[in-house]
């Protein structure tokens, strides 16, 4: 038996006591206190996972009504199957028949360990799919199982499909890029690494959103240094939101401003 945090939807085993995910500073616990649902209870809740085209060959999964952060996993259709990136914290039959009329999933990944959410659930509903974890999160991983496994630094979950660890957020924080993307001009899966902004030309660097803990303008141009190494046009973040040209640029400019800012470059503005 297993069960989700409610907060942060990421799989525990039953015997789980404190989800380590929510009691860390970038995450939070309710005021009530840790909160759980077992497997029965999140199968009956009245939850559906729905799919949607987000351009050719990438689909957007997200459920109804949310739960725990409310992240949107997206399917990456390659020649050689499906790459699932950053799965959502809830799966149910229904959810992997609709998945699998879109193709064969060949490997599930996570971007850092928030999005974990129902990874190893989802893994043996479609037969063993292979789970990567970035070894430098594997602390994190609350429901250890024989299908997760570890990678550094660079990962091909299928080709065309580059992994990326970039650090940041968490220590094995990863991105990825999809060649094919945007029409062959690429696109990258940031997650929160790189969280685009409401304004669309713009994102964001923090160690943590919700409790407002920046990242060190050191951190920063490391991440925006590995993620220049693609080359892309398009950014989707992890909510749905997104820069959808000259994103390459767009994240060396907010990442030029968000140094010069820690740096002290605009106290005088202040």
């Amino acid at each position: 038996m297993w069960k989700i945090c409610a907060t942060c939807a990421v799989e525990h085993d039953a015997a789980a006591r404190v989800c380590r995910i929510c009691a860390d500073e970038r995450q939070w616990v309710p005021a009530a206190g840790q909160l759980w649902l077992g497997e029965d209870e999140l199968l009956a809740s009245g939850r559906t996972a729905s799919i949607r085209e987000l351009e050719p060959d990438l689909f957007g999964l997200t459920v109804t009504p949310k739960v725990g952060i409310g992240q949107q996993s997206h399917l990456i259709r390659t020649p050689a199957g499906i790459v699932l990136w950053d799965v959502v914290g809830y799966v149910d039959e229904a959810a992997v028949a609709t998945v699998r009329e879109l193709g064969e999933v060949v490997a599930i990944v996570a971007s850092h360990p928030h999005h974990y959410g129902t990874q190893v659930q989802w893994s043996r509903l479609l037969g063993g799919v292979p789970v990567f974890a970035a070894a430098a999160d594997l602390e994190w991983v609350a429901r250890p199982d024989p299908v997760i496994r570890p990678w550094r630094d660079r990962l091909e979950p299928a080709p065309g499909v580059t992994v990326r660890q970039v650090g940041g957020h968490f220590p094995g924080s990863a991105v990825a890029h999809w060649a094919a993307g945007a029409g062959g001009a690429g696109v990258l899966f940031s997650a929160d690494t790189v969280q685009a902004n409401p304004d669309r030309m713009s994102v964001a660097f923090m160690r943590s959103y919700p409790n407002r803990i920046p990242l060190s303008a050191a951190v920063v141009e490391r991440v925006a240094g590995v993620v220049s190494e693609f080359a892309f046009d398009r950014v989707y973040d992890n909510f749905g939101n997104t820069v959808d040209g000259d994103a390459r640029e767009v994240i060396r400019r907010s990442a030029d401003r968000y140094i010069r800012w820690v740096r002290g470059d605009f106290d005088h503005l202040t």
